[in-house]
């Protein structure tokens, strides 16, 4: 049993992929090939905003959010500390500050009430300007966006959506990728929407926004790539992966439907054993992963392999505790739902394509 299965979903595509792959390899545009701006387009579509932008990977997609914004060394960027590497580390890399924010103990998105209290100590200490709030779509939901939206708006910052996780999710019909000023997502296989190697995208309403980052991930051209106006990066969507993502996208409503169906089924087995994922009314999740919380982790992964159910954890360790923000002195009672969290949540296989008859093992 595979904990994500992309196997089997190229042999649900295979016919469709082989197709696509084909047509590139004998019009040979591999870099910025038609495919890139047919997929940048139907992107925008599905999510509802004016631009999508796609760039190398979902890491360069936050990096060049923070181009864009001007992050810079002196600001502070908050974010959830419960949370991959890379959300923070592009606050780094730009030479800002981040502040890590707890999670939510229900939805394990970040805190909207610890997020104010944290932008009231930066203000309080004076060190640090505040600039921009980065929010994750934690394992497909959502974050609480409405609660944010008044917070970025209160203090005058920027506010980003991580969708890497979240692509395919929504709040009361608004979908995953249209929050915030700007919106990044990840197509690293494993993604709700991945394709076979890696990419990224960027989403936003903001014209002057798009402009910057069309020019930002090719070495910050102007009018051609031999006129570069700004110092960029090189962070481009290769035409395979973006013809690949094409036939992925025709099918991803469906996906979602056999998703949430899988999620349903575990909550229905599992409930009674563990504390389930919440999704808030009004929420859909992309459930990029299907996560549990228990106090016996290790004894609960180690019956589950037992009866071959592989089993991931994300994430054993927060973002305070990383030996690369140890300069930082967090520590763990400054955020006690995200310390406990990354001790006791694990998670189960979760992809369109799972066999029914694994249901009956748990």
């Amino acid at each position: 049993m595979q904990f994500i299965d992309l196997a089997a979903q190229y042999q649900h595509l295979k016919q469709r992929i082989d197709q696509r792959i084909q047509t590139v390899l004998q019009h040979g545009n591999y870099i910025m090939g038609p495919e890139v701006a047919q997929l940048e387009q139907q992107l925008a579509d599905y999510v509802g905003v004016k631009h999508c932008i796609s760039c190398a990977n979902g890491t360069d997609a936050l990096q060049l959010a923070m181009l864009v914004l001007d992050i810079k060394p002196g600001d502070a960027v908050f974010c959830p500390t419960f949370t991959f590497f890379a959300t923070a580390e592009v606050i780094a890399y730009a030479g800002a500050t981040p502040v890590f924010v707890d999670s939510d103990e229900r939805t394990f998105n970040i805190c909207p009430q610890h997020l104010e209290q944290q932008i009231e100590q930066v203000l309080k200490d004076g060190k640090l300007t505040p600039k921009a709030i980065i929010a994750v779509d934690l394992f497909g939901l959502p974050a609480n966006y409405p609660e944010l939206e008044k917070i970025a708006t209160k203090y005058q910052l920027k506010l980003i959506e991580d969708a890497a996780q979240g692509f395919g999710g929504e709040i009361n019909g608004q979908r995953a990728g249209s929050f915030g000023d700007i919106a990044t997502t990840s197509f690293f296989p494993a993604k709700p929407l991945g394709c076979y190697g890696d990419g990224g995208a960027v989403f936003t309403n903001n014209d002057e926004y798009a402009a910057l980052f069309r020019s930002y991930r090719v070495h910050g051209k102007g009018k051609d790539k031999y006129d570069n106006v700004r110092i960029g990066i090189n962070s481009r969507l290769d035409t395979l992966q973006a013809a690949i993502l094409l036939e992925k996208l025709a099918v991803f409503p469906d996906e979602l439907v056999a998703r949430n169906k899988a999620a349903d089924h575990y909550t229905t087995i599992l409930s009674e054993r563990y504390v389930t994922p919440y999704v808030p009314q009004g929420y859909l999740s992309s459930w990029a992963q299907y996560t549990l919380i228990s106090e016996n982790r290790d004894l609960q992964m180690a019956s589950y392999k037992s009866k071959g159910i592989p089993t991931m954890v994300y994430y054993g360790t927060c973002m305070h505790q990383q030996t690369a923000f140890k300069s930082l002195n967090y520590k763990d009672s400054d955020f006690p739902n995200a310390s406990r969290l990354c001790q006791q949540v694990f998670s189960l296989p979760m992809h369109p394509y799972l066999d029914q008859s694994m249901f009956a093992k748990l």
